[in-house]
């Protein structure tokens, strides 16, 4: 079995239904191929967002990997669907995807599964994320991801956490944190459990655990059963920039 394919089994992605949406037909086609390999089902490709609307609504897909950028005008045109999805297909759990770090997209992506984290119910709520395009390299470790996502994670590019946790403001609400944390912290938001970071920093799970919980108290963030809640922790950071 190849490393996509079993990373696809071990994060529970093997039985996702997947569409993909992407004006550049190349990277689409490849990316479903690769998505395809790994054992997922793509049921559908789009170019624009009017079409991966349609497929969205037809089909009720598990999850939806997202373009920002799409035509006619190359802006915000997937982020919009992806709300309108948000909306009326709540249970379908969207990936989007970018060439370049955009702080505004990465806000309301985080800001919105901060809010369906605190209303949530019992239910299982579908997942978001925003990844750089570049990271679809490491085809395992995105797979991986897909599934975190599929069922429910919130995951931001690192690249976009380190670029925002690592700069100084005077009202930094960040500032209580040690530099470990502040470690965790970014690991947190790019979606990794208790025990990747574990493995990541070389530290174990119980070690991270106080860490969390470290930082959910300096930042006065009650600790709950919802998943969203590593990522709301930079929320507060986010609305200082």
């Amino acid at each position: 079995m190849s490393a996509s394919h079993s990373a696809g089994h071990e994060a529970g992605t093997a039985a996702l239904r997947v569409v993909v949406a992407d004006d550049d037909v190349l990277l689409r086609e490849g990316l479903a191929s690769l998505l395809t390999h790994a054992g997922l089902h793509v049921v559908g490709q789009a170019g624009d967002a009017d079409e991966l609307l349609d497929i969205v609504r037809r089909d009720l897909p598990d999850l939806a990997v997202i373009d920002i950028r799409m035509p006619p005008n190359q802006n915000s045109e997937g982020l919009d669907a992806a709300s309108k999805i948000r909306t009326e297909c709540p249970s379908v759990s969207m990936l989007l995807l970018s060439a370049h770090v955009e702080v505004d997209h990465a806000l309301e992506l985080l800001n919105d599964a901060d809010s369906r984290g605190r209303g949530a119910s019992t239910h299982r709520t579908s997942g978001i994320g925003y990844l750089l395009k570049s990271r679809v390299t490491d085809v395992s470790d995105f797979v991986e991801t897909l599934g975190r996502i599929a069922h429910g994670a919130s995951v931001i590019d690192p690249a976009l956490v380190y670029e925002l946790v690592s700069a100084r403001r005077k009202d930094d609400p960040l500032e209580a944190l040690s530099g470990r944390e502040r470690e965790v912290l970014t690991l947190m938001a790019e979606g990794l459990s208790n025990a990747g970071i574990g493995r990541r920093l070389w530290i174990t799970e119980g070690t991270v655990e106080k860490h969390v919980r470290s930082i959910l108290t300096k930042l006065d963030l009650a600790e709950t059963a919802d998943d969203h809640r590593r990522v709301r922790a930079v929320i507060m950071y986010l609305d200082t920039v």
